[in-house]
């Protein structure tokens, strides 16, 4: 049997298949960012889904994509973590950004671009990923991400930058105080989600037309940084995957015509066109 895992920094959704490809099993856990979550607390994590440790005597290989797994001791990490639970499989730790572009691939060269709880970009050419740029992560990179969103809707609203019906709206809903803010910003191990959850308020109120010049200046901020170094932004498609690319989509296509970029598919949840592309082209060479 197969595992396919689809790894974010606030949940990872994984597949389990047959070795012909038959869909057995999707559920989910909490994100495994090595990088957010301390690595003794990803076994116990696993163990606690009760539907996924059914099948650790059965699964020979599972594939991993995960945020947070851009270098080789981070994907140890969460190698050696996931083999503690499923002793019997070959365990294959990859970047999300891979998984991005298999999900992406629609048989011709691409940017692919990450747009959920975190972001990124690559070049894709249909079997090599390209990256011109590092992931400078939650902190000071993630730009046009949830958690850049979440931390410039709190930042604006904490700064009395907001207009009365929505700093009144979000005061009712969050009855955010400082000292709760900082708490959850230096101390809490998923402070990158924490903020992200913080997007909900936004996606609500999209078509508000503070929030429409929000949205749109922080994607802007997100295609300059991470997609204008790549020679080839001029020339193909642009593919999007998660959640943000997803609810805000015509910010995004709005953003992308300024740098005369051609937007092509955007995706809300990647699992299924990755579990497509396992059974296209990895499972047949296993």
């Amino acid at each position: 049997m197969i595992a396919i895992v689809d790894g974010g920094s606030t949940k990872c959704d994984w597949v389990i298949l047959e070795n012909d490809g038959t869909e057995v099993l999707k559920t989910e856990t909490v994100g495994f960012n090595p990088n957010i979550i301390k690595a003794e607390l990803i076994a116990p994590e696993l163990e606690k889904n009760q539907a996924l440790t059914k099948f650790q005597d059965y699964l020979e290989n599972i594939f991993f994509y995960g945020s947070g797994c851009g270098t080789a001791e981070k994907k140890l990490i969460v190698e050696r973590e996931i083999q503690k639970v499923f002793t019997n499989a070959q365990v294959h730790v990859k970047e999300d950004l891979l998984a991005a572009a298999y999900a992406a691939y629609r048989g011709v060269p691409a940017i692919v671009c990450i747009l959920g709880t975190g972001s990124n970009a690559c070049y894709f050419d249909g079997e090599n990923v390209k990256t011109e740029l590092p992931s400078l992560g939650f902190l000071i990179g993630d730009e046009g991400s949830g958690s850049a969103l979440g931390k410039q809707l709190v930042r604006h609203y904490f700064m009395k930058k907001l207009p009365p019906d929505l700093h009144q709206q979000f005061t009712e809903i969050y009855q955010l105080n400082i000292d709760e803010l900082l708490k959850n910003m230096y101390h809490n191990p998923r402070a990158n989600a924490y903020m992200a959850d913080f997007t909900r308020f936004i996606v609500d109120r999209k078509n508000h037309p503070y929030f429409q010049n929000f949205i749109y200046k922080e994607l802007k901020n997100f295609l300059e940084f991470q997609v204008m170094p790549y020679e080839e932004c001029r020339d193909c498609e642009i593919n999007f995957i998660g959640s943000i690319a997803y609810f805000f989509e015509d910010s995004l296509r709005a953003a992308a015509s300024d740098f005369h970029f051609r937007i092509g598919t955007v995706v809300q949840k990647p699992i299924e066109s990755l579990v497509n592309y396992h059974r296209d082209y990895i499972i047949p060479k296993l």
